[in-house]
């Protein structure tokens, strides 16, 4: 294939200094982008409190981790159908498919009075809140002027921290003031009002798109991207190995080998939507990617079943056991905030062993307070102190991404750092499933397994933290004479990111558009 990149320079007029997200132009897709990603956020937060209420609600104790697995895994197919689909035609038409499957999701799910209706609804709602935030992505590169991009992605950390910190809250008052079916339900009406916000835009984009195909002022006719059909089978494959592990559990005795099987197929799937070495032990960029996997996969491992415990355990109300999560997410903005104001003052190796071992010995406390059936007050606080560190580890871990990527991969290693998020939570929470679900059948103590498991994977963790650092550029500062750069058609990669705050240099004149390259970082292990 040929790998060379074909350049085009649009010229954009400088938009008025008045013009601002929330001015009377841009308010309305502005309101609309940031409700969508709210309510994405929000929906992941108030399952996670309400969904002991909810297995035992529809007798499906046994499949509880697989409510959250099953989305993150049709999450990935979602990214990656979204972003060949924009890369093709423009984000109008997959963010009207992705809202629509949303959509789905929230009603059968919400209607649901049976465990498997209810967990198809969740699939849906998964593969759809994956592709809106793909489309979502590829809407701002191509409606806001490019000064507008950093506040417009500052909003969308907004949007995805604000439900963190009131989405539990929420969703326990309204299980327990009405049903768990209204957390569903009441979404609908406001997904839809949120997406007549952003349809405006949607159309001006349809309509602008054959234009902006055909003006070329080099007289290069652009190359529509194809289909990304590997890619696509690829990420499929992930997600079915991660549904086929999750209901391992359900398989009596040849549930091991059922549960090895998928396991191994899933590791082959995702290793082509990864950069070389992320499956191995190589430093740098792979090391970063891996470490973001294995964080993910440990403190979300655990996070599903804090609130389980204190509502089983010690019969607290959906609402009360949400502010366990609550806590979580505040301490988590605070690690994030202290790591962003200390700078350099806080080595990347500090965070990079401090994240492990204090996940460690949050995850150590819930172990002891299931083991000895202490105050529930110490899990309250052993979860708050976990968020401190992922907190203060993930902004690093997206920074050290983008250093160690150029103009060429930017879009591929940004979409590789989400996919290894989604897919090591997906497989964590598919393996603690089964460790649960075997428990309850012997008679055992479940919690006892699931946060046993995850505090070894934050071992781990901590064993690989040193392969993350090294291997970085001389220089990752960006210049701030070059023009803003987005990479909207990697063929391999059928980028899902095309800017973000860290790679956005404000300009108002020309933007250098780069059509399909090799990415330069794919050699072979």
């Amino acid at each position: 294939m040929d790998s060379t990149a074909t350049v085009k320079r649009v010229s954009v007029s400088p938009s008025p200094a008045q013009d601002s997200l929330f001015s009377r132009r841009f308010l309305s897709v502005t309101l609309g982008a940031c409700a969508l990603v709210f309510l994405g956020a929000f929906e992941s937060m108030a399952v996670t409190t309400i969904m002991p209420v909810i297995s035992a609600d529809l007798n499906g104790q046994s499949l509880y981790a697989l409510a959250f697995a099953g989305p993150l895994a049709t999450g990935i197919i979602g990214m990656v159908v979204a972003g060949n689909w924009a890369d093709r035609s423009g984000p109008t038409r997959p963010l009207l498919a992705a809202v629509t499957m949303f959509t789905i999701g929230l009603i059968a799910s919400g209607l649901a009075t049976a465990m498997f209706p209810f967990l198809l609804g969740r699939l849906a709602q998964g593969m759809g809140g994956g592709a809106i935030t793909v489309a979502l992505y590829v809407m701002v590169a191509r409606a806001l002027p490019p000064r507008l991009h950093p506040p417009m992605f500052a909003c969308f950390s907004a949007a995805w921290v604000l439900p963190s910190l009131v989405g539990p809250v929420i969703a326990g008052f309204v299980a327990d003031t009405w049903s768990w079916h209204w957390v569903f339900l009441g979404v609908v009406i406001l997904v839809v009002c949120a997406l007549a916000l952003v349809t405006p835009t949607l159309r001006r984009l349809s309509a602008s798109e054959h234009t902006l195909r055909a003006a070329d002022a080099d007289g290069t006719v652009p190359v529509r991207a194809a289909w990304d059909a590997p890619r696509i089978l690829w990420a499929t494959l992930a997600a079915v190995s991660v549904l086929t592990l999750s209901l391992a559990g359900e398989q009596g005795p040849g549930g091991l080998v059922v549960a090895v099987v998928a396991l191994v197929i899933g590791l082959i799937a995702v290793r082509p939507l990864l950069p070389a070495g992320v499956l191995g032990l190589r430093r740098g960029l792979p090391g970063v990617i891996r470490m973001r996997a294995v964080v993910a996969a440990t403190f979300f491992g655990a996070e599903i079943y804090v609130p389980y415990l204190l509502i089983e355990h010690y019969n607290f109300s959906p609402t009360a056991a949400g502010f366990a999560l609550t806590g979580g997410a505040v301490s988590w903005a605070v690690g994030s905030a202290l790591q962003g104001r200390m700078g350099d003052r806080l080595p990347n190796a500090f965070i990079a062993r401090s994240a492990p071992i204090i996940a460690f010995v949050a995850i150590g406390g819930l172990f002891v307070v299931a083991l000895l059936h202490l105050s529930p007050w110490i899990a309250l606080a052993a979860w708050t102190l976990a968020g401190l560190g992922v907190g203060m580890l993930y902004p690093r871990l997206g920074v050290l991404t983008l250093a160690h990527s150029t103009p060429t991969n930017q879009g591929f290693n940004s979409a590789a750092l989400t996919i290894a998020d989604s897919f090591g939570s997906a497989i964590s929470l598919a393996i603690a499933g089964v460790l649960f679900s075997s428990a309850l059948i012997g008679g055992s103590g479940p919690f006892l397994l699931v946060f046993a498991f995850t505090a070894v994977l934050a071992l781990v963790a901590l064993a690989i933290s040193s392969r993350m650092l090294g291997g970085l550029p001389t220089s990752v500062e960006p210049t701030p004479t070059m023009p803003v750069t987005v990479v909207p058609a990697d063929p391999h990669t059928g980028p899902i990111t095309l800017i973000s705050a860290e790679e956005i240099a404000v300009h108002t004149g020309t933007i250098t558009i780069v059509s399909p390259t090799q990415p330069e970082n794919r050699d072979e292990d």
